[in-house]
């Protein structure tokens, strides 16, 4: 078949679900992938999308699923690894537990993709992005493990880009700031909480000091997500890629010239 293929990760909601509808309108053919189903199957029915069920974590089904996927569509031109989740806490208050299923989910599912998926990028020319977070930019508060599996992307994809470069591989990372997810909705909910706050009022004070005073929608950060897997960045290979409304452009040591701060008390 002459249509690009590309495989998404973590497709059922937020970023993974915009990136297969961006996709799917500029000609690809969009495979979702996901642990639910019921969400995978919603965004399947709007983008044409075929639908696979899969726990990206487990080695075995990670390969079944690049093999199943080339089998049935005869190519691979895209990955797009985003599933994650996020756990809060230090070091010193993560449980070991959590941390390994940050890592294993954020991480290594990312290296099982890749070890499956490269052979058929390198054959296609393809490209490999993977969905990583400015937390792995800044240091965060209470984001000790997603912080760190978040860097661990940006260099393991980068260490793709370096490897398989020659070969005509292309491999990027997106590092978005809040985005309008499930999973930020739960975020914001959860700090909201303490302080009286509603969803609408948390994402206000979290972009506060954002300087363009806002979330991003999912379908800002998918349009950048289907840039990097496509022709038009054709040179574009190694990056990390901030879409986050300027956020980490702000600089902790002057912001009090423009405003009041006071630490919250929870």
């Amino acid at each position: 078949m002459d249509q690009p293929v590309m495989l998404v990760t973590g497709a059922g909601s937020g970023i993974g679900a915009a990136t297969a509808e961006v996709a799917a309108r500029r000609g690809w053919q969009v495979v979702v992938c996901g642990r639910r189903r019921e969400p995978l199957e919603a965004v399947a029915a709007r983008t044409g999308a075929v639908v696979r069920v899969v726990d990206v974590t487990a080695p075995g089904a990670v390969e079944e699923l690049v093999v199943s996927v080339v089998a049935e569509l005869g190519r691979l031109d895209s990955v797009v690894a985003n599933a994650g989740v996020m756990a809060v806490g230090s070091v010193v208050d993560t449980e070991p537990d959590d941390w390994d299923a940050v890592l294993r989910t954020n991480l290594t599912s990312v290296y099982l993709l890749a070890r499956a998926a490269v052979p058929h990028l390198v054959a296609a020319s393809g490209t490999f992005v993977g969905v990583s977070s400015i937390a792995a930019l800044r240091s965060s508060t209470g984001a000790a493990a997603y912080s760190v599996s978040k860097a661990g992307l940006i260099s393991l994809v980068q260490g793709i880009a370096r490897d398989f470069g020659p070969e005509g591989l292309r491999a990027n990372v997106i590092c978005p700031g809040w985005v309008r997810t499930e999973m930020a909705d739960g975020e914001m909910a959860e700090f909201g909480q303490p302080f009286g706050l509603g969803v609408e009022e948390a994402y206000a004070a979290a972009t506060g000091l954002v300087p363009m005073r806002r979330a991003a929608d999912p379908l800002e950060v998918a349009t950048a997500i289907e840039w990097l897997a496509g022709a038009e960045s054709s040179y574009v290979t190694g990056a990390a890629l901030v879409v986050d409304g300027g956020t980490i452009i702000v600089d902790g040591g002057t912001v009090a010239f423009d405003y009041d701060l006071k630490p919250r008390a929870s």
